[in-house]
């Protein structure tokens, strides 16, 4: 009988710990273009959540240069059937081009459309438009992001570059990407969203 009665929580145990699979769908930012292996969000963020004893495995799926209709066209096979959870940070090459913020929408609606319909919890990341654009279109950019986290009721982190964009010392030469450092700023920043990111996937896999 004592056998029997600990089997439950034996596979309470395997359940929690079972690995979780997000995956980052992304741009450069993502990438980790001009960085050392290891030294990118990617790496670093995996490295942070691990030393908070979760058992979760990332994958890099940032394209230096996408856009967001770009990873809209890869989102299928970026997601393989084993996936739990999805970062979402899209948009920063639709600023850094000018595109109408309406199609930046339009994209990101049906990401998030593909990823709800397969039943993923969804870190949705903002962006900034550069402040050449001016004000108008850049509050229209901005609005994107709390539009959709708030209307599909996912995970928000407001700014990816809070505390890094135009600090010189945390940025690569090119004034756009984030150095080891710069990229650190961000991992420290995010991990509390990214926890429950893969508490909410850790609940689905196990209901």
């Amino acid at each position: 009988m004592a056998l029997a009665a600990a089997a439950p929580a034996q596979a309470a145990d395997d359940i929690a710990n079972d690995t979780i699979k997000i995956v980052a769908l992304g741009t450069s930012l993502t990438a980790g273009y001009g960085l050392e292996q290891g030294q990118g969000f990617v790496p670093q963020l995996e490295s942070a959540l691990k030393a908070q004893g979760l058992n979760v495995t990332l994958e890099n799926a940032g394209v230096s240069g996408d856009t967001s209709a770009g990873g809209l066209a890869r989102l299928d096979w970026s997601l393989s059937d084993d996936v739990d959870g999805v970062i979402v940070e899209l948009g920063s090459n639709d600023a850094l081009r000018g595109f109408d913020p309406q199609q930046t929408r339009e994209n990101l609606t049906a990401i998030l459309d593909a990823l709800t319909a397969r039943g993923l919890p969804v870190l949705l990341t903002g962006m900034l438009a550069p402040p050449n654009l001016g004000e108008e279109y850049g509050a229209e950019f901005a609005a994107i992001y709390p539009d959709l986290a708030a209307r599909y009721g996912v995970l928000f982190y407001p700014f990816f570059l809070e505390g890094v964009a135009a600090q010189a010392t945390l940025n690569q030469q090119d004034g756009i990407h984030p150095n080891p450092d710069g990229v650190a700023v961000i991992v420290e920043a995010i991990t509390p969203y990214a926890v429950q990111l893969v508490e909410h996937a850790r609940k689905d896999t196990s209901s």
